[in-house]
């Protein structure tokens, strides 16, 4: 398992949410594929409306989520 921190923006209502969200996973498109059903489930934004303008690998003594950094423990 890998840590990414992906950037964006989705809508809410009629304006534009920036984000920042690392995640563990597999690779890139896993990670993609994981911010997308997080958004939608937790927010209910469709995919339409989800914007990524940049996915970053992180080192894992730079990650700042607790749940990415167990993740990552446990994966190893």
């Amino acid at each position: 398992m890998k840590a990414f921190r992906i950037s964006g923006r989705f809508r809410m209502g009629r304006d534009w949410q920036p984000f920042s969200k690392e995640l563990a996973a597999a690779d890139e498109a896993a990670a993609r594929e994981k911010l997308l059903s997080i958004l939608g489930s937790q927010h209910g934004v469709p995919r339409k409306y989800v914007s990524i303008a940049g996915v970053e690998e992180v080192a894992k003594d730079q990650v700042k989520d607790h749940a990415v950094k167990y993740a990552l423990e446990a994966g190893a």
